[in-house]
């Protein structure tokens, strides 16, 4: 059995990229086994190598170049072949890579060079690493760590501490000699596959449409991405929580050529309104089945912690919800769910970040200034840290390098966050010294060479927020597919997300008007008195009794620390707060970072005790 079997033991796909190499043979060989699938070089040397099932994958092979799209993605094959008859070098397909719909991997190779890329999102992420002597692409870096038989990386252990972590820190796999291929670029394995060449194919818009404009873009994006998902029929569900990111898009699905489950959670609290928002929204899908689970029967946060052993290559917070979060797949599948649709996206998609106001102060001060009060009335914005935020001019670069001195100091004012570039991380106070420095050195040295990821810190915050929740959502639909049942979240391909940066900020996020980019490119589509919805759920209670509830497990977790044996936190201090449910300080995201750390390195100690080849993995 190999490596990769041993490790990802419960059938979790992936692939792995090869250069037109002898020595791909080899690698090949090493990822041998049930279900293994090669694609192969004009040379009949094996250019991708993995698991995936057939529904998957579209390829086209002309001569020695191909195109292969690892995903969703319903392009017609003929034209994918047509496409893959043009091409005479990978770098021109950048244009033709912006314009599919979908989530997925693209994988092309031309004159002895092999091109892979991930999504916008980064819900679809490429990583390389050195391997029996060439560089090799893969979708997943613990599937390149166990190949390479690399260490973890201590360093990257403890930049995951910080609560927010910063751009670039992410983009660096957990494992030394693993490199990640930073979202909106690919890679490119050389002929001799001894190098590999880093460039753009993607950059957000200039935000310049009206939203006149700019809405009906972001309808027929987002109306194409949900298609994508139900046109291969049967039954599909989707969450509708009432809000209008989901309410979107299960009106869009229903419309569709699938039949459509709208499943609803209402939540705890007895001031959330989502379930009357949902039945209002179900009232016009008569088609469309509506199943409301009850909310005592729903799993809180911090729930069954202690036997997550989903095989993941980095942490997640999203392991806090993974319970609730997965606990009505069984149902749906039993229903005969095949696929299920989330509406994750729309918030950090048809609104925006306030940081743009930044920028807009200085080049529109009469709009700035009337919307900046209105916002300053609706979020209760300090005046003097407002003032603050808006008067710090440092570049990105110098910003990360004093940030780097700062990670001890009591949690910020939100606004100095909200309009800057971005909330200033912490370390809390059960990180160690030993921990806390390595994150320094990591911060200064990233802070030297780093680029933002736009200009302007609006875009750079959007982009951020969309990266950084990419990853959460990406680990969500890895474990939701072991459970039983696949996830998507239409509003996160690649076009959606162009379409929706596009719109001016000036009318994309406003004080006076709730999500009007939605709102608008959904007239037609949704209901008008769906539209009117205003409020958004909060899940603060769940949060609070979770941590109540889980007290002993977290305790018991924190007693067999991982993190502790490391050096990177102390157990005691983590007792003492988790033994304090009702101290202030966890009305905020503060042990989230932690607990995503501690229950990753738990689960990758499960993987070394079934698989002695992944146990040179091990710090």
């Amino acid at each position: 059995m190999s490596v990769v079997t041993d490790m990802l033991r419960h059938g979790e796909p992936y692939f792995v990229v090869l250069p037109d190499h002898e020595a791909g043979l080899a690698v090949a060989r090493r990822l041998d086994g049930p279900h293994t699938r090669t694609l192969r070089h004009a040379s009949g040397r094996p250019w991708i190598v993995g698991r995936w099932s057939g529904d998957e994958l579209t390829v086209a092979q002309a001569g020695s170049a191909g195109i292969a799209l690892l995903g969703c993605c319903p392009i017609d094959p003929e034209a994918l072949a047509r496409r893959a008859g043009r091409l005479r070098e990978v770098a021109d397909l950048d244009a033709f890579a912006a314009s599919l719909t979908g989530s997925f991997h693209l994988v092309a190779t031309a004159a002895g060079r092999v091109r892979f890329q991930g999504s916008v999102s980064n819900l679809r992420i490429a990583h390389y690493a050195q391997v029996e002597g060439i560089q090799v692409g893969c979708d997943r870096a613990d599937v390149l760590a166990a190949l390479a038989g690399a260490a973890l990386d201590e360093r990257q252990i403890a930049v995951r501490l910080l609560w927010p972590a910063p751009h670039p820190l992410l983009d660096k796999p957990l494992w030394h000699g693993v490199h990640g291929v930073p979202a909106g670029r690919y890679a490119v394995l050389d002929r001799g596959g001894r190098t590999v060449h880093i460039a753009r194919w993607w950059k957000p818009p200039e935000p310049t449409r009206s939203l006149a404009e700019g809405a009906p873009l972001v309808r027929e994006a987002l109306a194409d991405a949900v298609r994508a998902r139900t046109a291969a029929g049967g039954t599909i569900s989707s969450d509708l929580s009432g809000g209008l990111d989901s309410t979107s898009v299960c009106f869009l699905a229903a419309t569709g050529d699938s039949r459509v489950l709208a499943s609803t959670w209402p939540g705890l609290d007895p001031t959330d309104d989502d379930l009357p928002w949902a039945r209002r929204a179900a009232a016009h899908m008569p088609g469309v089945e509506h199943l409301v689970w009850r909310a005592e029967d729903s799993p809180l946060v911090y729930e069954g912690l202690l036997d997550i052993d989903d095989p993941l290559d980095e942490p997640t917070i999203g392991m806090l919800d993974r319970a609730r979060a997965l606990s009505h797949v069984p149902q749906l599948a039993a229903a005969g769910s095949r696929l299920h649709l989330t509406g994750i996206g729309g918030d950090h998609l048809t609104w925006c970040s306030e940081a743009y106001y930044h920028r807009l102060l200085r080049r529109r001060p009469v709009a700035a200034i009337r919307q900046l009060r209105g916002f300053r009335a609706l979020f209760t914005w300090p005046l003097l840290p407002m003032l603050g935020a808006l008067a710090d001019t440092r570049s990105y670069p110098r910003w990360l390098a004093g940030t780097a001195g700062e990670l001890r100091q009591p949690l910020p004012e939100p606004v100095r966050g909200t309009l800057g570039w971005t909330s200033p991380p912490r370390l809390f106070p059960w990180v160690t010294n030993h921990a806390a420095e390595l994150v320094v050195e990591t911060m200064r040295a990233a802070a030297e060479s780093v680029e933002p990821l736009s200009g302007d810190r609006g875009m750079h915050v959007d982009i951020e927020q969309i990266l950084v929740t990419g990853r959460i959502v990406r680990q969500w639909e890895q474990m939701s597919r072991r459970a039983g049942l696949p996830m998507a979240s239409p509003f996160f391909d690649d076009r959606v997300i162009s379409a929706c940066l596009s719109v001016n900020p000036l009318e994309r996020v406003t004080p006076w008007r709730y999500k009007p980019l939605l709102v608008e490119a959904m007239r037609g589509v949704v209901p008008d008195e769906c539209l009117a919805r205003t409020s958004k759920a909060q899940a603060a209670r769940d949060a609070a009794l979770g941590l109540r509830r889980n007290r002993a497990d977290l305790i018991a977790m924190w007693e067999q620390s991982r993190l502790a044996e490391m050096g990177l936190v102390d157990r005691d201090r983590l007792i003492d707060l988790t033994e304090r449910p009702d101290d202030p300080s966890l009305r905020h995201a503060v042990l989230y970072s932690t607990i995503g750390c501690e229950v990753w390195l738990r689960g990758l100690g499960t993987m070394e005790r079934s698989s002695g080849d992944v146990a040179t993995a091990a710090p």
